[in-house]
């Protein structure tokens, strides 16, 4: 049994203020901690089973953006997540308890953490796994949005994994229960992944407001950073993201695109345009391409077709039995010039400056690990040094 700290145990609740809690779960270590909030594994005295326990403090008198205080918007959440039970990709919630100045939410452990942190550890997502996590995704956003809730702030961060590497959705403090045909105008959310009618609906008297396809543009944006490790809109000036958002102006940029194939390329346009009305649903972009599985029924038996492709698979396993004696050449030109260009190369460099940086990404901030690739040379520096090396030859 590994017992809490004692700077841990000091930021417990009281015995005697909480005692329907601890007298079903027993506490343990600190997961994680927000604005007024901590969460602990749990252990539930009777079953043995491991849990999350949010443990929020109502004692204070911070509101939101909507002017409710903690314990209303808890409350609040509470409700959604309950109208969004059952699902198998959005986070349980095991059981509730309120105290004069605490309410605890006992949620399922996902022991794999946050998707946030795993893509932060393999840097980029192969198209396979991207698949699975956004088939995933897109199920949970159609399901909430089938009971007419938005979630508003889907990010990386708040998508979890459970010890099969399925996702579960959390984080349920922005969504809410909205009617399809009225507009809404709260700016809530994280920068990076705003869809531009909501920033316009903050910035403009007479926009319309925005609804559910806030959602599908932050899947937009998720599917985008998951394939090549870094966000579409990302940029030191926020002004200038934020601009860019409005416009939808991103690109997939070389090299980091080259080896991607078009259908997800497509699925991300699809689900980036900048008019709502105009961008995919849930239920269609879970019905794209991208998402199908090609059969082979229904095809005729051609045997010399049939005995090439026998002979490619046997070329084949016979190159990959040697790739392992047989390095990749490699040119030195190339790797002294333009080492980033190289995909092997490329996955080295980037895993070793998360090791190197490891924890300067802040959370809640618009930053992120783009920003390491934002480095540009100066040219002035630059035809300083090319006059001195010149000057040096003669």
């Amino acid at each position: 049994m590994v017992a809490p700290s004692k700077d841990e145990a000091d930021d417990l609740p009281d015995k005697n203020v909480a005692k329907d809690f601890y007298a079903r779960y027993e506490p343990r270590e600190v997961l994680g901690r927000g604005v007024s909030s901590t969460v602990r594994r749990c252990v539930e005295k009777e079953s043995g089973k491991e849990y999350a326990a949010k443990i929020i403090d109502i004692s204070g008198d911070a509101e939101d953006f909507q002017g409710l205080s903690v314990r209303d918007s808890t409350l609040r959440e509470i409700e959604i997540l309950k109208l969004v039970a059952g699902h198998p990709y959005i986070i349980e919630l095991h059981d509730v308890f309120e105290s004069a100045t605490f309410i605890f939410l006992v949620f399922e452990l996902c022991k794999n953490g946050e998707l946030f942190d795993y893509l932060t550890n393999v840097v980029a997502l192969s198209e396979k796994k991207t698949k699975a996590i956004m088939k995933q995704l897109l199920e949970a956003v159609h399901y909430i949005h089938s009971k007419n809730i938005v979630h508003r702030d889907l990010k990386p961060e708040n998508i979890l994994l459970d010890d099969n590497f399925n996702i579960k959705l959390t984080d349920f403090g922005f969504a809410k229960e909205v009617n399809p045909q009225e507009g809404q105008f709260e700016l809530c959310g994280t920068p990076g992944y705003l869809a531009p009618e909501l920033l316009k609906a903050s910035m403009y008297e007479n926009a319309k407001g925005y609804n559910k396809e806030v959602d599908i543009w932050a899947c937009g944006v998720i599917m985008y950073t998951l394939l090549v490790g870094f966000p579409p809109f990302w940029h030191r000036k926020q002004m200038v993201m934020l601009r860019n958002i409005m416009e939808g102006n991103y690109e997939f940029c070389s090299p980091e695109w080259d080896d991607i194939t078009e259908l997800p390329k497509d699925l991300i346009r699809k689900m980036l345009t900048v008019s709502p009305e105009n961008r995919l649903t849930a239920s269609e972009a879970l019905k794209h391409e991208f998402f199908q599985i090609v059969t082979t029924k229904g095809r005729t038996f051609d045997a010399r077709k049939t005995f090439q492709f026998g002979m490619l698979c046997v070329r084949a396993m016979v190159r990959l039995k040697r790739l392992k004696f047989t390095p990749e050449p490699l040119s030195v030109d190339v790797a002294c010039s333009n080492p980033y260009r190289i995909k092997t190369l490329r996955k080295v460099i980037d895993g070793c400056a998360f090791r190197v940086y490891c924890h300067w990404v802040k959370r809640g901030e618009a930053q992120n690990r783009a920003a390491l690739f934002e480095n540009r040379p100066k040219t002035e520096l630059k035809q300083i040094y090319t006059n001195v090396w010149k000057i040096s030859m003669t």
